[in-house]
């Protein structure tokens, strides 16, 4: 697989591979160290907060990208298959103009914050990291609804998966 098509099929993926992975080794660690020591480790929560909202944010790109995203489609699919074509196009043109306004937004808070020079309470961690996964997800998104929008004309319906 050369490096196009691993940044196209497989990035996100891997990423949310290896960020649940560690998610469930802290939180197994946690439990087992509440019970078995009665020792509780102050940053594991926090982390484990942290890698969540990054997984839950780099998930709507990957869900994009295989179009397993929630839809409701009853509507739509009353119509013929090209009118359902331009219905999914203004669907896809609004939610790009939703995650544009995530990316901006987003950075503007993340400066916001970087300037404030927040830190999280038990890690010390600069907060605009954390937060970093708000314009981070918002510029997945827009990458992954052009490249819907490429297979929508195309005639891809999987989007090459």
């Amino acid at each position: 697989m050369d490096i196009k098509s691993f940044l196209d099929k497989k990035l996100e993926e891997w990423v949310l591979i290896i960020s649940l992975i560690i998610l469930v080794l802290i939180v197994f660690v946690q439990v087992l160290s509440r019970y078995f020591l009665n020792y509780s480790f102050a940053w594991s929560e926090e982390i484990a907060r942290y890698i969540l909202i990054w997984v839950a944010w780099i998930s709507v790109s990957y869900s994009i990208r295989r179009q397993e995203h929630l839809r409701i489609e009853f509507l739509k699919d009353r119509f013929s298959p090209t009118v359902q074509k331009y219905i999914e196009l203004v669907v896809l043109i609004l939610w790009f103009l939703f995650a544009i306004f995530l990316a901006i937004e987003g950075t503007n808070v993340i400066l916001g914050i970087q300037s404030s020079g927040q830190t999280s309470p038990s890690i010390g961690m600069p907060m605009w990291i954390a937060y970093l996964a708000i314009p981070v997800g918002g510029l997945l998104m827009t990458i992954r609804l052009i490249q819907q929008v490429y297979f929508l004309f195309r005639g891809n319906k999987r989007g090459g998966i």
